[in-house]
């Protein structure tokens, strides 16, 4: 039987919790290794993005990019009521 490929749509921020980043990946664990280390150019990189705070699981890449779009287009506060009910206390969720 073939392993079924897992997308993840996730919310990170910085340390302070004051900017969110939002993206598509189907490894969580290295894409926040690139964001802790800074390894990509970009706005990830320039706001020092480190910490998961919010991820959903889909077994098809599309369903996780029409995720990340939909919470991409959403207010700042819609998201951090997103980011609430999951992780209340926003904590890294790799530190868990």
């Amino acid at each position: 039987m073939k392993n079924q490929k897992q997308y993840f749509a996730y919310i990170a921020t910085n340390k302070r919790n004051t900017t969110l980043y939002t993206g598509v990946t189907n490894n969580l664990y290295r894409r926040m290794h690139e964001h802790k280390n800074s390894l990509v150019e970009g706005f990830s990189k320039k706001y020092k993005i480190c910490k998961l705070i919010f991820y959903e699981s889909f077994n098809n890449v599309q369903d996780a990019i029409l995720a990340e779009k939909r919470i991409k287009g959403w207010t700042r506060q819609k998201k951090i009521n997103l980011i609430k009910s999951k992780n209340p206390e926003f904590k890294d969720l790799l530190d868990d």
